[in-house]
């Protein structure tokens, strides 16, 4: 499946929220994805000791994610921070006009498990990740689940 670049802003100011790279199939240029995976690619796993201009484990995920095949429906993207260092690695995933997910304590090989976890969340009815069928990474590693902006008020 052919993939196109999104675009690349490789030297975010400190502290500036930006796209860095990222892929999508084909089919999700024309129109906005159902999800987009967002991967941190600043984080550093737990224990990694490289140096500072070494590249990231977050990049490492980003380029893995990107390598594999993205389902229709979901684009892939890099973002330079999602300020959960304390879980890296990270990444989220956005569901148009649905819920978002947070996941933590990811490794640079989780691109096959956050593909899956992607894949299950676009083809979701009602705009929530399955729990059947996700991946245990995404299971043991969800840090938040935040509902869309359009929920309807709760009634007692």
């Amino acid at each position: 499946m052919e993939r196109s670049a999104i675009p690349d802003s490789t030297s975010p100011e400190p502290g500036a929220e930006s796209l860095e790279s990222g892929c999508a199939p084909e089919a999700a240029r024309d129109t906005a994805p159902a999800v987009t995976l967002l991967i941190c690619t600043t984080c550093r796993a737990p224990g990694n000791d490289a140096p500072p201009d070494a590249e990231r484990d977050g990049a490492r995920l980003l380029a893995s994610a990107c390598a594999a095949t993205v389902s229709d429906g979901v684009a892939v993207v890099g973002v330079s921070c999602l300020a959960n260092c304390k879980r890296a690695l990270s990444a989220a995933m956005v569901r148009r006009d649905g819920w978002t997910y947070v996941f933590g304590d990811l490794s640079p090989d989780s691109a096959a498990d956050l593909l899956a976890g992607a894949a299950l969340l676009a083809g979701s009815q009602d705009g929530l990740m399955p729990w059947r069928g996700r991946p245990d990474e995404l299971k043991r590693g969800m840090v938040a689940r935040i509902p869309p902006l359009s929920l309807p008020k709760e009634t007692r």
